[in-house]
């Protein structure tokens, strides 16, 4: 898979210039995906350990609630749990020490 801001949803906290950035790129190895994408100005700098994300990919809607409430507790939420436009129940979140982490269930799979 290959998206690129510009894909998405117009979005106000982007950059224009930065709209033909990568916002997700899949490389499947083996049984496990390697995940990157640029990081918009929006974010800000990037600090030791907060340029990557934890991708956790679930089996169902439940499942993923599930992971997402308990270890966002504490942190700080960045994307709530919500459909998508690229057909999947996604959010993104800061735990309490830090991680960043993305929650995943696609409906295609």
């Amino acid at each position: 898979m290959f998206q690129r801001y510009s894909d998405a949803p117009p979005n106000e906290h982007l950059d224009k210039a930065e709209r033909n950035w990568v916002m997700h790129v899949a490389l499947p190895i083996g049984k496990s995906v390697l995940m990157g994408s640029d990081r918009p100005s929006a974010y800000g700098k990037p600090n030791l350990g907060d340029s990557f994300f934890i991708s956790v990919n679930t089996d169902s809607e439940e499942e993923t609630k599930k992971i997402f409430d308990k270890l966002s507790a504490g942190g700080k939420v960045q994307m709530p749990l919500e459909k998508t436009f690229w057909g999947a129940y996604f959010g993104m979140f800061a735990d309490k020490y830090g991680v960043q982490w993305m929650v995943n269930y696609d409906y295609n799979k």
